[in-house]
């Protein structure tokens, strides 16, 4: 490749803020894999957050920007895949992470992921890095032809605070994850955080039904199991936290201690060696959700869920599903 900007970038990062900033511009924060493509001719490169090239587990993509991009040119954008009701399917976006070719291609023909450009570091001969966002992003809109193939889009933009603050309510049904907020004058900072993102916020009251101990240190703590009950009232998993200082590992070993208790009579019991026969009534597959069914999260396994406090003025089966509020699906989409 010979292009004015080359291989590898880190894409320009954003921070986390509470509040939409007013007077930016604005866009949707899409839950996929980032990723900065380059194409000089017929070679094309798929650099991924960690600057590691991706364009294997995505062969569809490469034939679509083929047939769609510039000849020469340098973009940041978001992979992504939507499931058959339009929604964001980022499962389904990490299975294409597989070492396996010919999986690969069957899933790139069932499950077609989509790159939407949100960004152009470079054009022909020029090198774009230096220009503000507002100059990039025309260039962006003007000069590629986003009609070619439906798995090439660019992303919507606003410079409307209100639309933004409506985008932020409508889209989250359709898995977009909050509104990322861009100056006008900003000049392309790889590995900068220096647009501003805001994202949904959920929280809810889980049991801690048990932990797992640290690798390497058995006082202390290495993730907490975390369950809800249903509405039958079987304590099901729903994920576990990890994300403590050691110091903290410690602190919560001997916080704990005087709650912990033997299996007998416990929800999760027959979780090791004591599981009944595969079919029978009693097996773990007919009752509530386990931890071993639940490792990450039962919500999105890409999300860092965090500690918030403990909740010791409730009791455990007062944590049910339904303090889980969904939002509501609209037909309006980025």
């Amino acid at each position: 490749m010979k292009l004015p900007v080359m291989p590898p970038v880190q894409p320009m990062l954003a921070a986390i803020t509470k509040e939409i900033p007013p007077g930016q511009q604005y866009e949707p924060k899409w839950d996929g894999f980032r990723a900065i493509i380059f194409r000089d001719g017929d070679e094309i490169l798929i650099g991924s957050r960690n600057t590691k090239p991706i364009e294997r587990y995505f062969p569809e993509l490469v034939a679509a920007l083929r047939s769609t991009l510039p000849q020469r040119c340098v973009l940041d954008g978001e992979i992504v895949i939507q499931n058959s009701d339009g929604v964001l399917d980022f499962p389904a976006l990490q299975q294409r992470i597989h070492p396996a070719e010919s999986r690969i291609n069957k899933l790139s023909r069932e499950t077609p992921a989509q790159f939407v450009a949100f960004d152009c570091l470079a054009l022909g001969a020029d090198a774009l890095l230096e220009e503000p966002l507002s100059r990039r992003r025309k260039i962006l809109a003007g000069a590629l032809d986003f009609t070619a193939d439906p798995l090439v889009a660019l992303t919507p933009a606003t410079d409307d605070l209100e639309l933004a603050r409506e985008w932020f309510i409508e889209f989250e049904a359709r898995g977009i994850e909050g509104i990322v907020a861009k100056r006008h004058d900003l000049k392309y900072l790889p590995g900068q955080r220096a647009m501003s993102k805001i994202k949904h916020v959920r929280t809810a009251d889980c049991v801690v039904a048990g932990y797992r101990p640290y690798k390497g240190d058995a006082h202390a703590i290495g993730s907490l199991l975390l369950g809800l009950y249903t509405a039958a009232g079987d304590l099901a998993s729903v994920g576990i936290i990890g994300s403590f200082s050691q110091r903290r590992r410690r602190e919560l070993f001997e916080e704990l201690q005087p709650l912990v208790t033997t299996l007998a009579g416990h929800p999760w019991a027959p979780i090791a060696d004591d599981v009944p026969p595969a079919g029978s009534a009693t097996s773990p597959a007919a009752g509530a959700r386990k931890p071993q069914d639940a490792a990450v999260s039962r919500w999105s396994g890409n999300k860092n869920l965090e500690f918030v406090r403990w909740r010791t003025d409730r009791d455990p089966p007062s944590c049910t599903f339904a303090q889980l509020e969904q939002p509501e699906a609209d037909k309006k989409s980025p």
